[in-house]
């Protein structure tokens, strides 16, 4: 085998096997690193990422314990370990061993020891963003509302502040979305703001925004045709693991969505590790551990393979683990009853070899030692074999913080990610339309105002404003003879005015010569 077709995982010797090699052509067949803390699955992630960068396959790896970085240095002749490197080499027959450094590019959610990573609300949707805040059934019901609102309405969900002004628009206009969706209540809209508060107090707020990461950046080459090894740093992120499982899970979802379909390539188009695997799963809904299945299933045929590396290999569902055809079990303690069930789990899962017994090779194999199966011809199991996996090229142990920057400076990416965008989207939009909703309310109040005050007016004007005229309680005078005709009916029309019926002619007489002009 040579390296375009294979990656070379180590070897024989004594009663080890014969060398073993990842093929390419398998290598998007998805696979399985476990082993208890301590027992080499970080080297054996080192040495998988050099190999298929070499074969000009990207890759993208967490880095929990910041061990990782070590993959942008070459290793070196002085290092303490240099000569066990030499003699495992020469054991295992790795004869063109040689220290090198490779193509490597840095990422942190929090944009500290790498390019911020981002990505938008819309992006990240419902259902992973209810895993990620911890919903109930109801409130993800209201989280659904909320998307669906934000589609029909044309307001983009990009970053945290876009989400929480549109559930304070939800709460407010609950009575009318009931009536289609059905209840919304606004105990369960203030339970969902105050885990996006409790998420933006994490920090986690810089991941939601503009730019989004274009996942194009990542499956880029270097001018010698090696793969990039993007490596995320998630030494802090660990603690918010909620935070952390949800991401890589988008990243999975992402590529399965924009990815075309490849069939069966000669060598993946991109390879993703899952470190810590035990936290997708961990309280998952089924509706989630459905989708990664979906996709594990799906995904191998747009090129892109998936490992997953944890402690237990019963940390990944069995529907899931079925489809892992590369595996690579290093050390597994049984102390407990349960420890040992799963070591039986473990080695059950693994194609029998005549010479050993899987289960207790298992818990024999040294640190830096495993047993391993890879897919062969025409996809099919290797028989399992213990394996000396070979040592890394690249430095063992993590760069400096000096050595990270400058890495970070020159990278194909450097500048692109760092500045923050902030276009109008769901919160600029529903605060334009709250102040055009009060302005409009306020010009009719003042339009109201007018119209009231000129009924106040016109009422005013129609009323009697002359002396008021009351009716005498002395005897009244009969006229004199000399009175005349127009005189006394003066009189009279005046002692009619302080009478009820008189005030009515008065009004109705006023009436006519108001409407007259």
């Amino acid at each position: 085998m040579t390296q375009e077709d294979s990656i070379f995982a180590g070897g024989g010797g004594e009663d080890y096997a014969e060398k073993q090699y990842l093929l390419l052509k398998y290598a998007n067949r998805h696979g399985l690193i476990a082993g208890a803390t301590g027992t080499g699955k970080t080297v054996t992630l080192q040495i998988l990422a050099e190999g298929l960068s070499k074969a000009g396959v990207p890759v993208f790896m967490s880095d929990v314990k910041g061990d990782l970085s070590g993959l942008a240095a070459a290793g070196s002749e002085s290092h303490k370990l240099h000569g066990a490197f030499m003699e495992r080499a020469g054991k295992i027959g790795f004869d063109d061993y040689t220290y090198e450094a490779f193509p490597v590019t840095f990422w942190d959610l929090y944009g500290e020891k790498g390019h911020p990573v981002r990505t938008t609300v819309s992006e990240m949707g419902p259902l992973l963003l209810s895993r990620l805040l911890e919903l109930s059934e109801a409130q993800e019901g209201i989280l659904n509302i909320a998307f669906r609102v934000a589609d029909e309405e044309a307001l983009p969900l990009l970053d945290l502040k876009d989400l929480q002004s549109l559930l304070v628009w939800i709460g407010q206009n609950a009575k009318q979305l009931a009536l289609r969706y059905g209840f919304v209540s606004s105990a369960s809209v203030g339970a969902i703001q105050r885990r996006l508060l409790v998420l933006e107090n994490q920090g986690a707020a810089e991941f939601f925004g503009e730019p989004a990461l274009d996942l194009e950046d990542m499956f880029t080459t270097d001018a010698s045709g090696r793969g990039q090894i993007n490596i995320l740093a998630a030494d802090k992120l660990m603690s918010a693991p909620r935070l952390y499982a949800t991401f890589l899970l988008w990243m999975l979802s992402e590529l399965f969505e924009t990815l075309p379909e490849v069939g069966d390539p000669d060598k993946p188009k991109f390879v993703f590790f899952f470190d810590e695997a035990h936290l997708l799963f961990d309280g998952a809904p089924d509706a989630l551990v459905d989708k990664v299945e979906q996709v594990a299933r799906l995904i191998r045929s747009k090129g892109v393979g998936v490992y997953f590396i944890t402690q237990q290999p019963s940390d990944v569902p069995e529907d899931i683990l079925g489809q892992m055809g590369n595996r690579i079990q290093h050390a597994l303690r049984a102390f407990t009853p349960k420890d040992q069930k799963d070591l039986r789990r473990a080695a059950d899962t693994y194609r029998p070899n005549p010479r050993f017994d899987v289960e207790d090779a298992i818990k024999e194999v040294g640190v830096g030692e495993a047993v391993t199966s890879f897919l062969i011809k025409k996809g099919m199991p290797g028989i399992s074999e213990r394996t000396l996996i070979r040592p890394p090229s690249s430095q063992l142990g993590p760069i400096t913080p000096i050595e990270r920057q400058a890495v970070i400076n020159t990278s194909p990416v450097a500048g692109k990610y760092e500045e923050t965008l902030d276009r109008d989207s769901a919160f600029e939009m529903l605060q334009k339309r709250a102040e055009k909703a009060a302005k409009e309310a306020e010009e009719a109040e003042k339009r109201e105002e007018e119209l009231e005050a000129r009924e106040r007016e016109y009422q005013t004007a129609r009323r009697y404003t002359g002396k008021k005229v009351t009716r005498s309680t002395s005897r009244k005078k009969t006229s004199r003879r000399g009175d005349s005709v127009g005189t006394a009916f003066a009189k009279s029309m005046m002692r009619s005015i302080g009478t009820k019926a008189g005030t009515a002619i008065v009004r109705g007489v006023m009436g006519s010569l108001f409407k007259g002009r």
